[in-house]
């Protein structure tokens, strides 16, 4: 970001230009002398190919830049590139409609951006033309929230627009969101028109959709249906972002709802106003106008069909559900969890039934994984070790796999590693535990403590960062673990520091370890390399390597990862991950 300060005066040509230059370029070579530009507004661009903000953002500015130059309203902006090289700085600039100082100004690029004061980019500031006062260094979130309409970029000229917002808020209804000058209908799948008019008193989901091929759709789909079944006035309404027709035409062929009609120009605007930033998004529109859900997306995908219970998704819906969700929470056991009806059992590779009744006073891990993740299948092997560690120490413990699998044959396959238990791949009882649990990536180990309540839902990183020693997993032996990982590294660091002092560093830390190995763990999990474990091997006389972290040259004791020829120092490795 820019800090110089608002209502300071530049003069223009003399700090774009150089030393023998009095023009700026555009990508194509063509020059323009700096004292022609007659814009009323000059933005000033700080940026670089290395950014990916900056990449990000720059699809924004040439959206707002488009489209004031179609509107004949004065706005240039001048490119001050960060970037290291002439090849990376051309590639950058090509697509540009914008000016720059030409990449071989160095100097001018430094003086700016002091002069400036841009500690952090992109950064886009503005000055009048005209006089060279400095208006804002803001713009860059001025663009990306109002777009063009934030145009001339003041600060006065953005409360006008929040102030417009605000009121159009307090008004709102179904005819201000969905009518247009040119348009007071949308359309149906079959491409008829339905009047907007026609629409009040109900409930309408604006759907922001880009295409039809995700999960959600079809959960919507199934929503839908049945919301209609049972008599509730609701439609949706498509709110289209594709690209191509064909996209668009394929989609709403598919389903029965209404929508905005292709790259209508209430679009863009629907977007800003609802401030989406992703697809698919679900606004709820209560029977009078006003909005109940700016977001009901998660909703749907956490209850699925079963949302029908919360519709229409208000904030009081909600809070109903919290108490309940709260409640079910704190009277939680195991039998709760896994008992539904007459589904009271657990299987065996060998489709032997166990009671779930067997398995209540145990620390029980509910295992979400499937075999089409890579993730799943190189976290597996991990598990089965654990498990069987575990078991042996602490024989009141068992794992239930809770398959996410496409089709009985996977789940067949990968179960049949397992050395323990698992609900049927047809079992009616996943998709609730998911929901109850919320669950939503895959491998994730929930444990169930003894007495039936969830004791934590990072079961996976637990045992990834202690191993073994994580069980029983609750906070008191985490904190133990931590503890005693601490001593470790501080017992280690106080030496380090001494043999530092003496020259000696490596050598009085090793010096420790092979005299309290037990001490320290002999394998672990680090932030830097989550991939694999990382195992305490002791080398070969005279084999040495570059700890990956501090990138110091080291000796006889590392964290290392075989797999990937990956070392830490053991000082480097012992931060305790939080």
């Amino acid at each position: 970001m820019a800090v110089a300060e608002a209502g300071e005066f530049y003069n223009i040509v003399s700090i774009l230009a150089g030393d023998t230059r009095d023009y700026l370029v555009f990508n194509n070579g063509d020059e323009v002398k700096i004292a022609d530009l007659n814009a009323p507004i000059l933005g000033i661009y700080f940026s670089a190919s290395w950014c990916p903000h900056c990449k990000s953002f720059n699809s924004y500015l040439t959206e707002v830049y488009n489209n004031l130059s179609s509107e004949n309203k004065g706005f240039q902006i001048v490119l001050i590139s960060l970037d290291w090289s002439e090849e990376e700085f051309n590639q950058y600039f090509s697509p540009m409609p914008w000016l720059a100082v030409p990449f071989s100004e160095w100097e001018t690029r430094q003086r700016l951006t002091e002069l400036f004061k841009v500690t952090g980019i992109p950064t886009l500031i503005t000055l009048d033309s005209k006089s060279g006062r400095f208006m804002s260094n803001e713009v860059a979130e001025f663009v990306v929230e109002y777009g063009s309409r934030a145009y001339p970029f003041t600060l006065e000229r953005v409360k006008e627009l929040k102030d417009e917002k605000e009121t159009m808020i307090k008004n709102q209804t179904l005819e201000s969101l969905l009518v247009s000058p040119d348009r007071d209908y949308v359309l149906s799948s079959k491409g008829n028109k339905v009047m907007v008019g026609e629409l009040e008193g109900i409930v309408v989901g604006l759907y922001f959709s880009l295409t039809s091929g995700n999960q959600f759709t079809s959960t919507l789909l199934q929503l839908h249906e049945k919301l209609r079944e049972q008599g509730k006035k609701f439609e949706i309404i498509m709110v289209p972002s594709d690209e191509e027709r064909s996209t668009f035409d394929k989609h709403i062929s598919t389903t029965p709802w209404l929508t905005v009609p292709f790259k209508d120009k209430s679009i863009e605007h629907l977007i800003e106003y609802f401030e989406v930033s992703n697809f698919p998004t679900l606004v709820m529109i209560g029977s009078d106008g006003k909005t109940l859900n700016c977001n009901a997306t998660e909703i749907i995908e956490n209850y699925g069909v079963e949302a029908v219970e919360l519709f229409p998704f208000s904030k009081e819906k909600l809070r109903i559900m919290e108490e309940i969700e709260k409640t079910n929470m704190e009277l939680q056991t195991l039998k709760s969890l896994l008992i539904s009806r007459d589904l009271d059992y657990l299987v065996r590779r060998d489709r032997e039934k166990v009671p779930v009744l067997d398995l209540v006073g145990k620390t029980v891990l509910l295992y979400f994984s499937a075999e089409w993740s890579q993730s799943c299948r190189e976290f597996q092997p991990k598990l089965i070790s654990y498990y069987d560690e575990i078991k042996r120490k602490y024989p009141p413990f068992e794992i239930v796999f809770i398959s996410s699998d496409r089709d009985q044959s996977s789940y067949e396959s990968f179960f049949s590693s397992m050395p323990w238990l698992a609900l049927l791949f047809e079992d009616s009882r996943k998709s609730p535990l998911k929901r109850a649990l919320k669950v939503k990536i895959i491998p994730s180990l929930v444990v169930i403590g003894p007495d039936g309540k969830t004791v934590s839902k990072n079961g996976k990183k637990l045992l990834m960062t202690y191993g073994a020693d994580a069980f029983p997993f609750t906070d008191e032996r985490i904190e133990e673990l931590k503890r005693s990982s601490r001593r470790s590294e501080v017992n280690l660091k106080k030496l380090a520091s001494k043999g530092e002092a003496d020259g000696a560093m490596d050598s009085i830390a090793f010096d420790l370890i092979d005299k309290f190995v037990s001490m320290i763990p002999n394998k672990l999990q680090h932030e830097l390399h989550e991939e694999h474990e990382l195992i305490l091997t002791r080398l070969d006389c005279n084999e040495g390597y570059c700890c990956y972290e501090c990138e110091l040259s080291c000796e006889r004791w590392s964290y290392r990862c075989n797999e990937c020829d990956f070392d830490l120092h053991p000082l480097c490795a012992l931060d305790p991950i939080e």
